[in-house]
């Protein structure tokens, strides 16, 4: 990271940054066909991946009051978060964006366009080969938005995802999703390639209001899907996404409570999608990485796809997050949580979630699967976990965490009766 400039009272005035990240990884699973659709791969796989996640120059374009108030443009791959939690787009991709701030910072603003990367499937991390995926986003921050200490945001998307074929690096099809109508019935016709164009406006809102804390968000959807593979017709999306949080701090002890909640598709064969899902998401809520739900992928059985994604509360019945393409025939999801988050020292944080998950719709999923009825009652997730920071920076960090969801009905009907357990830990060096 290179830069110019006072920064200890303004923003530099140019900035360059080169991030290359390094993926090594291993799996071994109990059963073939896992790591590859060949069953002569085996059942164990090591992967090595050399990624750039930022590579940008930014410059400062002007400077607008005595405040330091300004405004900026940066080029190049960068990192971007399109809300407070991560529900829309959190992403590392090429971008030109124009950010600043106004009224002695109490207005802030980003506009920007992305084109996308694909990646590499088993490590997340960018390649250097284009996808025909494009989104241009615009949001804005309101400080003391009515109450002080309250942070009102709005924010407008359109993702633009051109028909494409693609296989991801394990030889998986990926693009269109290996489910419903995918092959043209025309001899040596090909699959079916669709687009995606989605629209997407929000209202988020962060901070406090006296003693409590307060997140919520709403999204609305609207576009069209040329050719959904599960309706198996050109679609038009009108579906909405929902959450809200509220905590309260008592001494080292931050309670609190939240909902999420993404409405489902009841007919997945006519012509409307109502299943949201979001471009791509990484979501801080309900536990975020500490919950099973959110944190595991779990396949859809039977199928090519996925029930949720890992990294997403989402069932969004993707072949993959990073390579797939959003997918409006969705069951949707509610659910609530209930959490603790422990300052134990300024270096250990301790963390403890109960959620409580249930499908809106399973409509989507009794197609599919060929099966009814399925239940709505996903089931109960259990997850605790801590996060410690030696050297009282960000330089180390040390991340680790147990859940489990006990299945409920509508789980059972589809997978297993048996509790499932997740165990993770991770150290992350920054220098």
């Amino acid at each position: 990271d290179l830069s110019h400039g006072d920064a200890a009272f303004k923003p530099v005035d140019w900035r360059v940054r080169i991030t290359p990240e390094i993926s090594l990884n291993n799996l071994k699973v109990r059963e073939l066909g896992l790591v590859g659709p060949d069953p002569r791969s085996g059942t164990n796989r090591f992967d090595d991946h050399v990624g750039l996640q930022e590579t940008f120059v930014e410059v400062k374009l002007n400077d607008l009051g005595p405040n330091y108030d300004f405004v900026s443009a940066r080029a190049g791959i960068q990192q971007f978060n399109a809300d407070f939690r991560g529900f829309l787009f959190v992403d590392e991709e090429p971008a030109l964006r124009i950010f600043g701030n106004l009224h002695s910072d109490r207005i802030e603003y980003n506009l920007a366009y992305f084109h996308f990367l694909e990646k590499n499937t088993n490590s997340g991390l960018n390649t250097f080969e284009r996808r025909h995926q494009q989104v241009l986003l615009g949001n804005v921050y309101l400080q003391d938005f009515f109450f002080p200490g309250y942070t009102a945001e709005f924010v407008v998307a359109w993702n633009k995802d051109d028909p494409s074929l693609h296989y991801d690096d394990n030889g998986f099809l990926v693009r269109p999703s290996p489910i419903g109508n995918v092959i043209n019935q025309n001899p040596g016709a090909g699959p079916i390639l669709h687009g995606i164009r989605a629209g997407y406006f929000g209202w988020l809102g962060s901070g406090h209001i006296r003693r409590l804390n307060l997140t919520h968000a709403f999204y609305q959807a609207i576009g069209e899907d040329t050719f959904n593979p599960i309706a198996g017709r050109r679609l038009t999306v009108n579906a909405q996404m929902a959450a809200a949080e509220v905590s309260y701090d008592k001494d080292w002890i931050r309670y609190r409570v939240s909902a999420f909640y993404t409405s489902g598709d009841a007919s997945p064969r006519d012509g409307r999608a109502r299943g949201f899902d979001s471009i791509v998401d990484l979501p801080n809520f309900a536990g975020g990485l500490f919950s099973f739900w959110n944190r595991e992928g779990i396949r859809l059985l039977g199928s090519g796809i996925l029930l949720t994604t890992p990294g997403s509360l989402i069932p969004s019945l993707r072949a993959s997050k990073e390579e797939g393409q959003a997918n409006f025939v969705n069951p949707g999801i509610f659910l609530t949580n209930a959490g603790a988050d422990f300052e134990i020292t300024p270096k250990l944080r301790g963390f403890v979630n109960f959620d409580f998950l249930r499908f809106q719709r399973t409509e989507p999923l009794e197609f599919l699967l060929f099966q009814s009825p399925i239940h709505h009652t996903i089931g109960e997730d259990f997850g605790v976990g801590a996060k410690y920071r030696p050297p009282l920076t960000e330089n180390i960090v040390l991340t680790g965490g147990v859940s489990a969801l006990q299945p409920g009905q509508g789980f059972k009907d589809m997978y297993t009766s048996r509790t499932l357990f997740s165990l993770f830990g991770s150290v992350k060096f920054t220098f």
